[in-house]
């Protein structure tokens, strides 16, 4: 007779929308966020047998998220995906692991006083792992998009009897760019603006001979910008723009006229680090 076994597993409540509004004399603050919680622990009962006893609510989950944003205010997200982690490991003696993702969506004011709009699809992130090794904290950015019309070549690549990719010397480079960073100890301080600057300085001055070339920079620049940080990971498709051929119709197209093809597309991923981190970035299995 086969012989089974509970594998890793988890449970929680995935993405719980909260807005909260801050009001003051001086006009209202909005904070826009999706959070989503994960708890690992003495769960096996829950699975085998059906026993809940161990088992915290999801729903209680998504109320702790509620309350807490009552009670202590978000005070960046980095800080407050700390918070819940270390509230679910620390009151369940059943869970020994919490992992909180944070998304926060950005709001611009219009007014300054209580009207606002909402920015493109870019997100900002935060995750946290609190276990009894401690707590890590990675923020991050997705949905980034950058482009540049010209300071960007590829050439000198392998061909075989498959290749058509003809070299050039001058392209538009566009990306949507998924970053994340990992912060050196629990308490990271608020390096977002400068890490996103950082990406966005490098991805502009650095005249490209390939994506990955560029994808190296940007991490080293945000190293640089926050020594606080130890680690860069991104991700970064190509958003491939050609050359529109205009010839049928009596046309030149002198780099001017592009298609934006959305699939397929390359696809360039990668780490930067400093020498001297040895831990590694928590990674769950799902």
């Amino acid at each position: 007779m086969p012989t089974f076994a509970l594998g890793p597993n988890q449970y929680g409540k995935a993405e719980t929308r909260i807005v909260r509004v801050t009001r003051g004399p001086g006009g209202d603050e909005l904070t826009d966020l999706n959070v989503s919680v994960s708890l690992r622990g003495d769960l096996a009962a829950s699975h085998l047998t059906g026993d809940n006893a161990a088992v915290l609510p999801t729903d209680t989950q998504k109320n702790t998220v509620y309350a807490f944003a009552r009670e202590h205010g978000i005070d960046g997200i980095e800080a407050f995906a700390t918070r819940l982690a270390r509230h679910f490991v620390d009151s369940q003696p059943s869970i020994h692991g919490a992992r909180v993702i944070v998304e926060q969506y950005p709001w611009q004011p219009v007014d300054g006083r209580h009207t606002f709009r909402r920015d493109g699809g870019e997100v900002r992130t935060a995750t946290v792992h609190h276990d009894a090794d401690g707590t890590q904290v990675v923020s991050g950015v997705s949905g980034l998009v950058l482009l540049k019309t010209t300071d960007s070549e590829f050439h000198g690549f392998v061909r075989d009897a498959w290749t058509t990719l003809p070299e050039t010397r001058d392209r538009i480079l566009a990306t949507s760019v998924n970053a994340t960073w990992r912060h050196a100890g629990p308490q990271p301080g608020d390096a977002y603006d400068t890490a996103r600057a950082a990406l966005v300085a490098a991805f502009a001055d650095t005249h490209s001979l390939a994506l990955q070339q560029t994808l190296y920079a940007m991490g080293e620049r945000v190293l640089s910008a926050c020594p606080g940080v130890v680690e860069v990971r991104l991700s970064l498709p190509n958003r491939h723009h050609f050359l529109v051929d205009l010839t049928p119709f009596g046309l030149d197209n002198p780099n001017e006229v592009y298609y934006a093809a959305d699939r397929p597309y390359g696809l360039i991923e990668g780490s930067v680090r400093r020498d001297d981190d040895v831990a590694e970035e928590v990674a769950w299995s799902f």
